[in-house]
């Protein structure tokens, strides 16, 4: 089973100092047929204006990713962590019992560029905890670079869920094969640029449900993606 969901057919919200792009149902965005993906329930796709962003608020048993593209994400929250994350870095917030955090465009020009994504939890009520890790791009040139995992490997954020995140970019020959086991379902997210998926083309903003066994990824136009493995639900 292959699903292609091209990215014009996403939810939308532009509220000025936001422009935010949902792949799943999300605040006054709702479709049952994209409520998730298994354990992945968000990918908001978020441009955010010079000096503006997410005041204070909370979070409850989530684990919520972001992804820097373009510009400077400014991070507070309630454990007392602040940070500027910036394009490679990947942050992990592991909402427990609890937390409260905003998120600002630290830029004085130019707009803030980010994925927010999150993932439920497969136990809940745990202590609140915060990690955020580089990753260069030669980490992730021509290969997928695992960037989360329910164990921290090979250097990953750590997260509590059976689900595998990785990043990859690849351009001209660059390409990649990635076996899915059964009994898993695979998530493919086009961040930039254009690049096949097996037998589809895939462009920015572009998804791909699927179940195959195998991905083959290649012929990519100075592409960026992200491959989530989750378990079957």
């Amino acid at each position: 089973m292959n699903n292609l969901r091209l990215s014009r057919d996403r939810g939308h919200a532009n509220h000025g100092w936001l422009d935010s792009w949902h792949s799943f149902s999300f605040a006054d965005y709702h479709d049952p047929q994209h409520m998730g993906w298994g354990a992945l329930r968000v990918i908001n796709e978020d441009r955010v204006q010079p000096g503006q962003g997410f005041g204070t608020h909370g979070h409850r048993d989530m684990e919520i990713i972001s992804y820097v593209l373009e510009g400077a994400l400014g991070h507070k929250d309630s454990m007392g962590n602040g940070s500027t994350i910036r394009p490679g870095d990947v942050q992990r917030l592991s909402a427990g019992t609890g937390i409260t955090h905003s998120e600002f465009n630290d830029e004085k020009e130019g707009v803030t560029h980010f994925l927010q994504i999150w993932i439920e939890p497969d136990v809940r009520g745990i202590a609140p905890s915060y990690e955020q890790k580089h990753f260069s791009d030669d980490e992730k040139r021509g290969k997928l670079r695992v960037i989360a995992s329910p164990d921290g490997r090979d250097g990953s954020v750590s997260i509590h869920q059976d689900a595998l995140l990785f990043a990859g970019l690849f351009d001209g020959d660059e390409s990649a094969r990635y076996s899915i086991a059964p009994g898993r379902k695979g998530y493919i997210h086009i961040v930039r640029g254009r690049i096949e998926v097996n037998d589809d083309s895939l462009a920015a903003g572009d998804a791909l449900k699927t179940d195959a066994a195998t991905l083959s990824i290649g012929n990519g136009q100075r592409a960026e993606v992200l491959v989530f493995d989750l378990a079957g639900r």
